[in-house]
């Protein structure tokens, strides 16, 4: 019986895995922690391992970008077709601080497997997710007996994600030409669980402020100028009572405007995920679910914009009693928007509202950081449904669609680039990203290999990109 495609996928796959794991356990080995200045050569050196790891894989074009902070590789392989698509594949070789002391059963640089799992730090976030493709390109060539990939295929590998990605936005803006691509690949996601295979279709933004109220001058005693004169501590308490509607609906005006709602199908795919409430609470450490009227948990997580306050203050916060009017408070929101929210329509309208709900007598600063933006592929996109296709070859049975309600760095590359942001990730929640024994599933890496290697002949074949 002859070989399927498939067939001899997987059989270069399970003969390269060795040599595939070394090579991803020697990476893991490199304490490239952004967040640390001490490991500042250790992220450098990350660097120049993947850059040299890419091109023994046989991209022709490899290099470490400088940035003002840690650097950032990238890589490029041109497809032998001039009209196939450019697909760009996004991730980061930075990593979280990691410690024995902090509860890891082994040394977090130093990778074990133990029952099919490797543990290290970086094996899910992000290294493993990113090393699967250098695999992943081979297997897609071996079983065609291509050359050259289906796809025009590059590689951008940030050094700063877990550090906030700094310089990344000036990154992509100043080298844009480069990255131009129909499509970007994100390979820092995860999955719904180890049964259901899914894919992400998108991620929330975020805008974040400092709200600051002054009052006297000076701190005032309660019993001479209380009732008499306003009160910056209380002017915060009606700000934040204000902040939402009786329906936990956000009450600034404007705040909706130009977002992209739920389709009902989106609602009903939603739906038949086996999402248990009580185990997500116990997950979350909280003891009721709460939200936005008319929405269900996972709606208000992943599509849904949102307000909350992070942090209020103002006043005496000491033992026992201070009877006095403080001279100022203090409130930090932050706000999850969704696709079609603009963050400086959000700001304007926050400036707005808060001027609108502060009595005279008060002065109000506020201070908001930089946003990041809300990104969205349509389910019908023809390249969202390649991932799906190569996930669902992979994994033998359907794939199902999330979101993801944090947000990330993703959103920059969608609007500098003008492309479509997709989501490929094999990670499961149990991987412990961020915490102690982070880790791996072997079979759903090996997963990850080989959705990578379906993928690029199935966009060359199903998807032209129309400018």
């Amino acid at each position: 019986m002859s070989q399927t495609p498939d067939d001899a996928v997987r059989a270069y796959i399970e003969q390269h895995r060795p040599v595939f794991l070394d090579d991803l356990a020697e990476w893991l080995r490199i304490p490239s922690v952004s967040a640390q200045p001490d490991h500042a050569p250790d992220v450098r050196r990350s660097a120049d391992w993947l850059a040299a790891k890419l091109k023994e894989t046989g991209f022709p074009t490899t290099e470490v970008w400088e940035t003002a902070g840690a650097p950032a590789v990238f890589a490029e392989w041109p497809a032998d077709d001039p009209e196939a698509p450019t697909v760009l594949v996004y991730g980061h070789h930075d990593v979280q601080p990691a410690a024995r002391a902090d509860g890891w059963d082994s040394e977090p640089f130093e990778p074990v497997v133990r029952d099919g799992r490797l543990y290290a730090r970086g094996a899910a976030d992000d290294k493993g997710q990113v090393f699967f493709h250098t695999l992943g390109v081979r297997a897609h060539l071996a079983a065609t007996g291509r050359t050259a990939p289906a796809v025009h295929l590059k590689l951008l590998i940030e050094g700063e994600e877990e550090a906030g990605s700094p310089h990344f936005q000036a990154l992509i803006e100043e080298r844009a030409g480069r990255l131009a691509a129909d499509a970007v690949i994100v390979s820092d996601t995860g999955m719904w669980s180890a049964d259901t295979p899914t894919v992400c279709t998108g991620m929330r933004g975020v805008a974040e402020c400092e709200i600051r109220l002054y009052g006297p001058d000076q701190d005032i005693h309660s019993g001479s100028f209380g009732g008499a004169v306003p009160n910056p501590a209380t002017a915060a308490a009606r700000l934040v009572a204000a902040l939402h509607d009786e329906h936990a609906r956000v009450a600034i005006p404007g705040f909706y405007d130009g977002i992209v709602e739920l389709t009902d199908r989106e609602r009903e795919l939603f739906a038949e995920l086996p999402f248990d409430e009580p185990q997500w609470l116990r997950t979350a450490k909280s003891h009721a679910a709460h939200g936005e009227a008319g929405h269900t948990t996972l709606e208000r997580v992943w599509a849904r914009p949102t307000a909350e306050v992070n942090g209020i203050g103002g006043g005496y916060q000491g033992p026992g009693n201070k009877t006095i009017i403080p001279s100022s408070a203090m409130v930090k929101l932050s706000f999850r928007t969704v696709a079609g929210q603009d963050p400086d329509h959000i700001e304007k309208a926050v400036r707005v509202w808060a001027a609108d709900q502060v009595p005279e007598g008060i002065r109000c600063e506020i201070d908001f950081g930089s946003a990041t933006r809300a990104c969205l592929t349509p389910l019908d996109h023809p390249a969202l449904q390649s991932v799906a296709r190569a996930m669902g070859r992979a994994f033998g049975k359907p794939v199902r669609f999330t979101r993801e309600g944090g947000s990330g760095p993703a959103a920059g590359l969608q609007e500098v680039l003008d492309a479509p942001v997709l989501f490929l990730g094999i990670s499961v929640p149990s991987d412990g990203w961020h915490a102690p024994n982070e880790k791996v599933e072997l079979d759903l890496l090996l997963k990850g290999v080989e959705t990578s290697a379906y993928l690029w002949a199935d966009l060359a074949e199903n998807w032209r990109h129309e400018p």
